[in-house]
């Protein structure tokens, strides 16, 4: 019979209750209950397993972003955050019930075997993976490892009659935060940003430095869909906007004094046009940069609100070496506001608020947007601008529906696209790669052409998805679709955005406040007058 360690216990009850008088007595409670439990219950009760119950528990009945966790999820929600893993490096997609390499990640262990994108991998350490019904969580299982572990992988190449064995000593696998960065031909830089890993800022401003000796003078800097991250990347990634001096974020909570964190002047871009990408689910590190990007006039939003996440978590690890991620502090952005969405009526509803905005209209008309808190704030140029639930863009931008037919939808979650461009570049490989010799040239050259989509077609009709009245509306967006994922197969993820970006009006609005006249009378205040 498991013992409950009482350390544990003690911990979770100093971080709940107020006064030291209540602790001690709440934690008594508890041992006494759990004694009686383990004394007295008719059968044998795995305390360890329920103490893990009761905490998860509890941090339900506070905010909706304190959690626990155990040690496997620990692993899994930090990875994307430390910027790396342990593995073979390669990125891959299952086809036909085979591991399809998609790409090889550069100087990574697979590649200095000699291992290319678009092998298929047969065997395990001498198991057959292919034809088992191989799954993404088995596949990381067996290649995925400690660093300096070997693994022998067995691949079919395209031309090569034998399976072809390859040893692979696992290393570290750079996770990079940044997807795209690219310059247009009217010297406008963009940079997509999924995560604020521990290497977000040092990414971001390798590809400033990088855009700007392509001869950048203004940048758009797509933030959309980034769920956030660590806060002194936050911090760091704002710095390079701001000049010196200015505070970026605050934070302050019960036990916690008010903290400032301010801009250095070390900026990359500090002067230039700016516009950054928002929407809703963009949130947390990615308000904090939006935020004091707006509080300081700096740049011109433009999006839809973000996701109103204004709470600031801190790990505090059990004595188990599981964890508890604690909301301890408050953020503010440089004017003041908080932009923490009301979270008193539980998760549920906390998280169904996404979805509220789409039944409200929201998400088509800027003037059915509800917020909880009405106060009016003021930016440096004395612009007003509100908190209580995300960060309102400068440029409202609404959903675009008229191409997403039935049809279209249906094609999109069955996963043909993405099957069906890896089979297609995996069979034309070599002469692709003959043809189109850069991005470049793909970009500007490469058409979906009638013998490709009726191809393509003949996919989607053997998976019986029939095609709607409105199908026309879909099909231009569809064809760039299938050259996106070609291009990105065959070069990588900077020229899918390249591509597909002609289809985001986020981005497109972006572009046209950037190359319009109304910039800077966007970060001017209508009015002088509170």
């Amino acid at each position: 019979m498991k013992k409950i360690n009482l350390s544990l216990l003690t911990l979770l009850f100093s971080f709940l209750i107020v006064s030291p008088t209540m602790a001690q007595d709440a934690t008594q409670k508890m041992n006494y209950f759990l004694r009686l439990l383990n004394s007295n219950y008719v059968e044998d009760v795995n305390l360890d397993s329920l103490v893990e119950i009761g905490i998860r528990s509890i941090l339900d009945n506070l905010d909706p972003h304190s959690v626990y966790l155990d040690k496997e999820e620990l692993k899994k929600a930090n990875e994307p955050l430390e910027g790396n893993f342990e593995g073979v490096g390669i990125q891959f997609n299952i086809l036909d019930d085979t591991i399809n390499v998609v790409h090889v990640i550069i100087g990574g262990p697979s590649q200095k075997v000699g291992i290319e994108d678009g092998d298929k991998i047969v065997t395990v350490d001498g198991d057959t993976v292919a034809g088992v019904g191989i799954t993404n969580d088995k596949v990381i299982k067996l290649l995925r490892g400690t660093k300096g572990t070997e693994v022998t992988v067995g691949i079919k190449r395209a031309g090569e009659k034998e399976v072809l064995d390859f040893l692979i000593v696992r290393d570290k696998i750079p996770l990079y935060a940044l997807d795209a960065a690219y310059i247009t031909p009217d010297k406008i830089g963009y940079i997509k940003l999924s995560r604020f890993s521990a290497t977000a800022t040092e990414e971001v401003s390798v590809a400033i430095d990088s855009l700007k000796d392509l001869g950048m003078k203004s940048l758009i800097l797509d933030l959309t869909g980034n769920g956030g991250g660590y806060l002194n990347q936050a911090q760091g990634l704002a710095d390079l906007f701001l000049k010196g001096d200015k505070v970026i974020v605050y934070t302050e909570g019960k036990a916690q004094p008010r903290q400032d964190f301010k801009s250095t002047d070390e900026g990359d871009f500090e002067q230039g046009k700016l516009v950054v990408m928002v929407d809703g689910s963009s949130a947390s590190a990615s308000e904090i940069v939006s935020g004091a990007i707006q509080d300081w006039d700096r740049g011109v939003l433009v999006g839809r609100r973000t996701f109103g996440k204004g709470l600031v978590q801190k790990s505090y690890f059990l004595p188990d070496f599981t964890a508890v991620r604690l909301t301890m502090a408050h953020y503010y952005i440089p004017s003041g506001r908080s932009i923490q969405k009301p979270y008193n009526l539980g998760k549920n509803k906390y998280e169904e608020d996404i979805v509220e905005r789409f039944e409200s209209g929201e998400l088509f008309d800027e003037s059915k947007m509800h917020l909880s808190d009405s106060t009016p704030y003021y930016t440096a140029a004395h612009r007003v601008v509100y908190g209580g639930g995300g960060v309102i863009p400068d440029v409202y931008v609404p959903v675009d529906t008229t191409w997403r037919t039935d049809f279209y939808s249906k094609i999109l979650r069955s996963g043909i696209f993405s099957k069906y461009t890896l089979k297609y570049v995996n069979e034309h490989r070599h002469e692709l790669k003959e043809k189109y010799k850069n991005e470049v040239d793909y970009i500007k050259n490469f058409v979906v052409n009638e013998e490709l989509w009726d191809d393509f077609l003949k996919a989607v009709e053997e998976k019986e998805i029939k095609s709607d009245k409105d199908y026309s509306n879909s099909i231009y967006n569809m064809k760039l679709q299938l050259k996106a994922l070609i291009g990105q197969n065959l070069f990588d993820s900077k020229i899918y955005y390249q591509i597909i970006n002609e289809l985001d009006p986020i981005y497109t609005k972006a572009l046209e406040t950037i190359r319009g006249k109304d910039y800077d009378k966007l970060l001017k205040p209508v009015t002088n007058k509170k």
